[in-house]
């Protein structure tokens, strides 16, 4: 981590939700939702990049009035500023059955992103019959956690990483924030150089790494910290709207 200035004046933030954005209430304190609002009024676009479902982070957009693209489900779908789905990236439902099958080999919570539905702990009798997005594990037990890892590492043509420390998340091979992001950018006649990432997880290094300006929460897992540009405050302590002032308000 080094603390220099971003390459490039910022004209997009790509934030992350779940332990970045949002607070351990799954609430955006009005600290973050004021910093936005002044990013967004200088003409900067703020663009929610999360691992969550449409229907589960749509309502976050529209209340903090984002009138940008969104990025769901790790960068599997992309949504432009009438909440149009422009872009969708299917994992295979052999591979999801397949997923499913370990998950239950392994006695482990899981959860499931069709794209008109989430699954927790449940799964449709014909799987085959859905569209997939994403598959996620959930562990406490490292042993359990690893063997998974090593197992789907093997499998290849996945996308892996996690969203917290006890978790897995998966997707379609090469789908990543990162890449969602840059398909924005363009979209917006930007660069990625022009672009700070906010995170906190493994499915965030992809973007954090490729964009002009890369920050860690201070709640991050410690990879993350190490990849970043700069680390800020916690989740609870308003980290993203310390980071705006900062790189970007100032």
């Amino acid at each position: 981590m080094t603390d220099t200035k971003p390459k490039a004046k910022i004209k997009l933030i790509a934030l992350d939700m779940d332990g970045t954005l949002l607070n351990q209430y799954d609430e955006v304190s009005e600290e973050n939702r004021q910093a936005i609002l002044e990013a967004e009024n200088k003409g900067v676009h703020v663009v929610l990049s999360t691992g969550r479902a449409y229907a589960t982070c749509s309502e976050y957009a529209k209340s903090l009035n984002l009138s940008s693209y969104l990025i769901t489900v790790n960068g599997s779908e992309i949504y432009n500023e009438q909440g149009k789905l422009i872009e969708q990236n299917i994992v295979d439902t052999e591979l999801i059955q397949w997923m499913w099958d370990l998950s239950q080999s392994y006695k482990t919570h899981f959860w499931a992103v069709s794209c008109d539905h989430v699954y927790r702990g449940e799964m449709p009798d014909d799987i085959a019959g859905s569209k997939w997005l994403k598959f996620g594990f959930d562990s406490e037990d490292d042993q359990v956690r690893n063997e998974i890892l090593r197992q789907l590492k093997e499998k290849g043509n996945l996308e892996v990483s996690n969203s917290s420390p006890t978790n897995i998340e998966v997707n379609a091979v090469g789908v990543n924030k990162a890449k969602a992001i840059d398909v924005v950018c363009e979209k917006l006649g930007l660069t990625m150089d022009e672009v700070m990432a906010v995170g906190d997880s493994l499915n965030d290094i992809a973007m954090i790494k490729s964009a002009g300006f890369g920050v860690a929460m201070g709640n991050a897992q410690e990879i993350v910290k190490e990849t970043a540009d700069w680390v800020t405050a916690t989740n609870i302590e308003h980290g993203v709207a310390k980071a705006i002032h900062k790189w970007v308000l100032e």
